[in-house]
């Protein structure tokens, strides 16, 4: 049985994800606490930036620097990721040291955003949303799903991918299935109009669109170096490997793997778990990119 196998949050936005058992389902349905803070160019509102290169967020499209910084987390609870504290390392650069310290968040806001900042060579704005933080798909807000068949196949395509944990490090999914084949997840959307409903243990998710990649899964997820071609290899390989069951407007063109998801309200507040069954129930009509059955 197809089954959720790593559950992965990341508390601020492009910095390291951290790996957690169980995950609450917050408002709008994301993981709790994922994505709950973001860097922003100074004086940037968040609410009308774009998550596109040199649209305001400080994130590894517009920013290879950000690809250098080290996080780790202490978490607000078992099935909370939001960060309480975030410990930062940086390396040396031609300005500024080599440092490691810790922040309390949120009282240490505006200090991480200062040491950042010294680090990149401009100033930054560290910004909170506890509520449905910041994803890039703003239209389908809950956990991205992806298999750890994909991972390995996507690993295998490029020498420079170490191994599957190297994968998840680059395109960065929320939600890692297994006992399924690679690219099992591109049964989890359908035309526009139409989503995929699909259990995760006691919660509802319903699968919208195939994730449009950037250039972020083609940079080392340690030192932001690029993998020269990385867009044309995968292009070439993922019209290889489609399989049969891919078809569907949404998926026009091949850089894209991964699914973004919408979650009814009926599921917020639900728990969500390593260990949990998938299943795939009903292709669902989507008002916008709401599931009308919720």
């Amino acid at each position: 049985m197809t089954r959720l196998d790593e559950l992965v949050a990341y508390p601020v936005k492009s910095l390291d994800g951290v790996s957690v058992e169980r995950g609450e389902l917050g408002p709008a349905g994301a993981l709790r606490g994922d994505r709950s803070y973001a860097f922003v160019e100074a004086g940037v509102d968040p609410a009308v930036a774009s998550v596109g290169s040199g649209g305001g967020y400080v994130n590894g499209k517009s920013e290879p620097a950000i690809h250098g910084l080290r996080a780790s987390y202490d978490l607000a609870g078992p099935a909370d990721a939001t960060p309480t504290a975030v410990t930062l390392e940086r390396p040396a650069r031609s300005d500024t040291p080599a440092d490691e310290r810790r922040f309390a968040l949120p009282a240490d806001g505006d200090a991480l955003a200062d040491w950042v900042g010294e680090y990149l060579g401009y100033e930054v704005d560290l910004v909170r949303d506890p509520n449905g933080g910041f994803p890039d798909d703003r239209a389908a807000p809950g956990p991205t799903v992806i298999s750890a068949g994909t991972l390995r196949e996507l690993a295998s395509w490029f020498d420079s991918i170490a191994d599957p944990t190297e994968a998840r490090r680059r395109f960065r999914p929320n939600v890692v299935v297994a006992a399924c084949p690679a690219f099992w997840e591109d049964r989890l959307f359908a035309d526009h109009g139409f989503g995929v409903r699909v259990t995760v243990g006691d919660a509802t998710l319903c699968g919208i669109n195939p994730c449009q990649r950037c250039v972020v899964p083609s940079r080392h997820p340690d030192t932001g170096a690029t993998t020269d071609g990385f867009r044309e290899r995968f292009v070439r390989k993922r019209r290889e490997t489609l399989p049969e069951w891919t078809e569907s407007d949404r998926f026009d063109h091949e850089f894209r793997v991964m699914v973004n998801t919408v979650v009814p309200e009926r599921s917020w507040g639900t728990t969500i778990g390593v260990g949990d069954a998938v299943e795939i129930e009903a292709t669902v009509e989507v008002d916008g990119e709401t599931p009308e059955a919720s």
